[in-house]
């Protein structure tokens, strides 16, 4: 037999999807094994975890950093072992009473019984602290050099653990015990065998080199555990004698997939004389992760629109490349350039953009505008309606596409249609305000599958279904083993993922778009790049200057007037920084004929001007700004350059720009901050990153401090945690994804069809 006694965040919720579910698979499938939840975590905050079926449910859990031990299945305390913590734990009131007037010293608004949890910061005096409790006959435990929790005297992860283990009456030899923080030390002066997954906090390992009892394992989280019971001859035969269980795959590769986006997935360009398609100047991006759905020869056709050159032949077929997509198709929509122009620039960015981040006073709506939306939206429908083959899978993108499914339908009602999007959805107060909100919302509901970037969102769109039809809710999920749920602006607990709308089954979903990790990868390693940044670091650390970047579209949605504001504050508030870092801001021009924006670029360029005309000397530039868009390459390179990345939209439906800062720093092993908003949807995906509202200048000012102040080793114990969930939810996790619960939406239709008839 075998107890496995695991902390949660980082070790057993941590490393590769592979290894966690290979870890959960055992588990699940050995009864000789018995599994412990060792936590910080209230018990409250661990209760959604027993609601995820990936999960197995441990036998016992011990939370609040050993002040809280329960059973698994009942939640039900252990009685005899609860007791002796609860009579030595004095009044929750009583105590954050006595730590109310010590500097730095913040109450966690988080659940937790037994016990008092705490952040704090350099100003704080822990000799006070500790006298304080032990007065009240308390402990103090602090990790990561920022948390800090009262205990009951003598209680730990470790303590409470032995006595359970005693209680259980399992052998101490039988019992294998795994951790990745300073907050875990105590399990492993048990004298139980130990795990030190990989990428453990620097603190734990230097605490643990020379105890014989625990193991420092090369692979993170899940894999360090099974790395360590394969080391030990007792725990090696359940991981030997496993036998992976085949994923459940519902889908068919025979099915052909209709990808509708209003961009083609090649550009044309005139070589010699000719136009030639080329693949797209930008290797980053949807473009490339949608074609490699095609690359396993999936019948496939794509449809989107192109500028009517008069050249005729309007109908026929292309091929993108007919040796890595052999069965993908193109069939593009031909319009004049004033349609597109009316269509996309106009009233999709006058109209549907600022609505939909909640910008409702810059919109304007225009009904001769709508009447030629619904005319480009329905020839879009019509070209699905010819190219499809019976019963194939549609997907599509976009806010300027939302009225397709409601044509759709009509003259397809055999194909299966789904709608991703990739900008924000708004609350039903903001979206309610657009003229033809009913026509959107009814067209939405012709999809079997209706995609956002993050729960919040999804949500959203329920609200704003409720001011329009009677629904059921079939179904809702907990969000908590991938997003934020409480700690972000954007944070939910739950999503909806099942409705019923007039006897129709409707599937929802949140899959955020992943970064294309290896491209990253591949290039910031190549050899001049990364000449190129070795070059510029030497020149930076000569200057013992700190960098901090920003890129963005120059958009009022992105904030960047509020940016330079705050910085020149900044400069203000902190004049010891002044020579000793630098803004480096680089805002992408929108597309041509965008009026929209020349507005804040003008307060922008105004707003540069006068903080570099106040602060800078012969010697130094406080902002070095740059009005253009940078290729791929040049944007790594500024990212592995930089020690913080200040990405700070007002609204953003995702941020791709923090993922790939993430990526490259991870990559590169550096220890580079990110700093951002929390209104962008990336936000409730990154929980290491620092958080600030783009709203508050005060926040903006202090949470860039926060970063540039930032002790080195927890920087980078924050980007090898974010890095582990940017490199699964990859670009190709994102599509691959979607395209399965598109299929599970067909099959469950399906399903329900067949039961109507029987």
């Amino acid at each position: 037999m075998m107890l496995l006694a695991t902390d949660l965040d980082g070790t057993f919720l941590g490393g590769s999807m592979e290894d966690r579910l290979k870890l959960y698979q055992i588990i699940k499938g050995n009864r000789d094994i018995q599994l412990v939840f060792v936590t910080g975590r209230g018990l409250e905050s661990v209760i959604p975890l027993l609601n995820d079926p990936t999960i197995p449910t441990p036998h016992f859990i011990i939370a609040d950093v050993g002040a809280t031990i329960c059973e698994g299945a009942t939640l039900t305390t252990i009685d005899s072992i609860q007791h002796e913590i609860e009579s030595n734990w004095p009044s929750v009131y009583e105590l954050q009473g006595d730590f109310s007037e010590i500097p730095g010293l913040v109450y966690q608004r988080v659940p937790q019984q037994r016990r008092c949890s705490y952040y704090y910061d350099a100003s704080t005096d822990l000799v006070k602290v500790r006298a304080i409790a032990e007065g009240r006959n308390c402990d103090v435990v602090t990790s990561l050099g920022k948390y800090l929790d009262i205990l009951p005297k003598g209680v730990n992860k470790g303590s409470s653990l032995k006595k359970l283990v005693a209680h259980l009456g399992v052998p101490e030899n039988k019992v294998l015990v795994a951790g990745d923080t300073l907050n875990d030390l105590s399990m492993f002066h048990t004298g139980f065998l130990g795990v030190a997954v990989g990428e453990s906090e620097t603190a734990l390992l230097d605490a643990t080199e020379d105890l014989l009892n625990v193991y420092q394992a090369r692979l993170p989280g899940a894999g360090g555990i099974l790395e360590c019971m394969e080391k030990i001859e007792s725990f090696a035969p359940f991981v030997d004698n496993f036998i992976e269980e085949p994923l459940l795959r519902q889908s068919s590769k025979d099915r052909q997939l209709v990808m509708v986006y209003h961009r083609l997935p090649f550009e044309k360009i005139m070589v010699e004389g000719s136009m030639k398609n080329v693949p797209p100047q930008s290797p980053n991006g949807i473009i490339p992760s949608l074609l490699g759905l095609f690359e396993k020869g999936r019948p496939g056709i794509w449809i989107g629109e192109e500028v009517d050159l008069g050249e005729g032949n309007q109908d026929v077929r292309q091929k993108v490349d007919i040796d890595k997509y052999p069965n993908l198709d193109v069939s593009a929509i031909s319009l004049s350039q004033k349609d597109i122009d009316k269509f996309y620039r106009v009233f999709s960015k006058e109209a549907f953009w600022p609505t939909i981040f909640s910008f409702v006073d810059k919109a304007k709506f225009n009904h001769l505008d709508w009447a030629h939306y619904l005319k480009i939206n329905k020839l879009f429908a019509q070209r699905i309606a010819k190219e499809a083959e019976p019963e194939a899978l549609v997907w599509i993108h976009e806010y300027n596409l939302w009225m397709v499914p409601s044509f759709l339908k009509m003259m397809r009602p055999d194909l299966k249609i789904g709608f991703f999007h990739h900008t924000a959805f708004p609350a039903a107060d903001i979206f309610n305000t657009i003229p033809w909100r009913r026509e959107i919302i009814g067209s939405l509901l012709m999809c079997d599958f209706i995609s956002f970037h993050i729960p919040r969102y999804v949500e959203n769109f329920i609200d704003v279904l409720r001011s329009h039809t009677p629904f059921k809710r079939m179904r809702s999920v907990n969000v908590s083993k991938q997003f934020l749920t409480y700690s972000m602006a954007l944070g939910v607990e739950e999503m909806t993922k099942i409705i019923s709308v007039d006897g129709r089954t409707i599937r929802l979903g949140a899959q955020p778009v992943g970064v294309n990790y290896e491209l990253i990868e591949s290039l910031i390693t190549k050899e001049g790049i990364a000449q190129r940044i070795e070059k510029y670091r030497a020149e930076a650390e000569n200057k013992d200057m700190k960098r901090i970047v920003s890129i963005e579209r120059m958009d009022y949605v992105k904030g960047p007037l509020e940016k330079i504001l705050a910085f020149g504050e900044f400069l203000k508030e902190y004049p010891e920084f002044r020579g000793k870092v630098e803004l480096i801001n680089v805002c992408t021009p929108p597309s041509k004929g965008m009026r929209i924006y020349d507005k804040i670029r003008d307060q922008v360029n105004q707003a540069v001007g006068e903080i570099n005309g106040r602060y800078a000397t012969l010697d130094w530039t406080p902002i070095q700004y740059f009005f253009q868009a940078l290729p791929f390459e040049e944007v790594l390179v500024q990212y592995a350059l930089a020690d913080v990345a200040w990405i700070t939209p007002l609204r953003d439906g995702l941020n791709l720009v923090s993922k790939e800062f993430v990526a490259t720093q991870g990559i590169l092993n550096q220890s580079g901050v990110l700093v951002l908003s929390e209104f962008a949807g990336a936000s409730v995906e990154l929980p290491y990153c620092v958080p600030t509202n783009p709203y508050d200048r005060r926040s903006m000012i202090e949470s860039l401090h926060q970063a540039l102040t930032m002790p080195e080793e927890e920087a980078l114990l924050r980007i090898k945690r974010s890095l582990q969930q940017i490199k699964h939810y990859d670009v190709h996790y994102w599509g691959e994804d979607f395209v399965r619960e598109l299929e599970t939406s067909n099959y469950t239709n399906q399903v329900k069809d067949q039961n109507k008839r029987m």
